[in-house]
């Protein structure tokens, strides 16, 4: 049978509220009664039930993390710095992984608010947002995560993707490249539409340069893979200079396409450039290592962490839209130096 409070509030010889006092508000209790309740706990082997005070309290001690693709390492590393700051204020983050897919993120969003917990992160499919509306309206504050806020209901933690889809064209630019393709989708992923609006940007700036779009069904090195061997089997003269790839994942597959197909196999960066995006760790391992555009992904997680404690905390707070500056990185895929 398990052991109650009762159990250590008769064996310490105080009451249950004196026990309750010691576990949640020390400071309320003389030393001495703080050390015999210890000590009785400590005898009896009590645990405290954190899951049914905190349904009592009518919060959780957790935090929802919802993302686009759990396999994306880009989203590992921002889940890994919501859990550090997580963990430095006594919580827990639950992830979810919606998968691209609106139906798998209401899922996971209609569970959070059953398990009532004390905030959500969340990087959303779409641009459709009543259901946060809801989260908040229930008392579960909401921060958006790579993806910048549309008005001021949420806070939000985000990278300049337009200005890093710029930065990514005008490498290729500078370096002589004019036929450039743009690999990405679904479209509906507002981090796409804004990467690909920024290298349009770029190219329209340069005369005589084009950019075409291949879109993909998903982020990943599979849909990559199947652009990079469409491109590649184009006649010499109907294919692209350069390739600019939505994410790292989609880079590394056009890369595979390109460069590890026997007798058709063309040359990086020779035949096509290619640079992809977050820089994740597997880009500068690859068979040849890709230019990127970095983002500071442990530091969004932690970020927007804090922007959910402190919403969490405080009855009335202004939101926060906090957007970081992403970074070239340039290697030997583009013609630079592995770094």
């Amino acid at each position: 049978m398990a052991v109650s409070v009762r159990d250590v509030a008769a064996l310490a010889e105080v009451s249950v509220g004196t026990v309750s006092n010691v576990l949640n508000r020390p400071e309320k209790v003389s030393p001495t009664t703080v050390e015999r309740v210890h000590a009785a706990i400590a005898e009896l082997g009590f645990v405290r039930n954190d899951a049914a005070r905190q349904l009592r309290a009518g919060r959780s001690r957790s935090i929802g993390l919802v993302v686009l693709d759990v396999r994306n390492p880009f989203f590992t590393d921002v889940g890994r710095g919501a859990e550090e700051r997580a963990a430095e204020a006594g919580m827990t983050v639950l992830l979810g992984n919606s998968d691209d897919d609106a139906d798998r993120e209401r899922a996971y969003l209609e569970l959070f608010e059953e398990q009532r917990v004390a905030g959500v992160l969340i990087t959303p499919f779409a641009d459709d947002l009543p259901r946060l509306d809801r989260l908040r309206a229930s008392g579960i504050p909401v921060v958006l995560v790579d993806r910048e806020a549309g008005d001021a209901r949420f806070s939000s933690v985000s990278v300049d993707d337009v200005a890093g889809g710029r930065l990514a064209a005008e490498h290729l630019l500078r370096s002589g490249r004019r036929r450039l393709a743009f690999v990405g989708g679904p479209r509906s992923i507002r981090q796409v539409e804004d990467r690909l609006a920024g290298a349009r940007s770029a190219v329209e700036a340069t005369p005589g340069a084009t950019l075409e779009i291949v879109e993909t069904s998903a982020l990943t090195v599979i849909e990559g893979r199947a652009a990079g061997a469409a491109l590649r089997d184009r006649d010499e003269h109907a294919r692209p200079d350069a390739v600019f790839a939505a994410n790292d994942l989609l880079a590394m597959g056009v890369l595979q396409a390109l460069a590890m197909s026997g007798v058709d196999r063309l040359r990086v960066p020779e035949d096509i450039a290619l640079i992809g995006y977050d820089d994740i760790d597997f880009a500068s391992a690859a068979v040849v290592p890709l230019s990127s555009i970095r983002q500071p992904a442990a530091l969004i997680g932690r970020t927007a962490l804090d922007l959910l404690l402190l919403e969490a905390a405080e009855a009335v707070v202004p939101r926060e839209q906090i957007v970081f500056q992403p970074e070239l990185v340039v290697r030997e895929s583009t013609g630079g130096s592995a770094s």
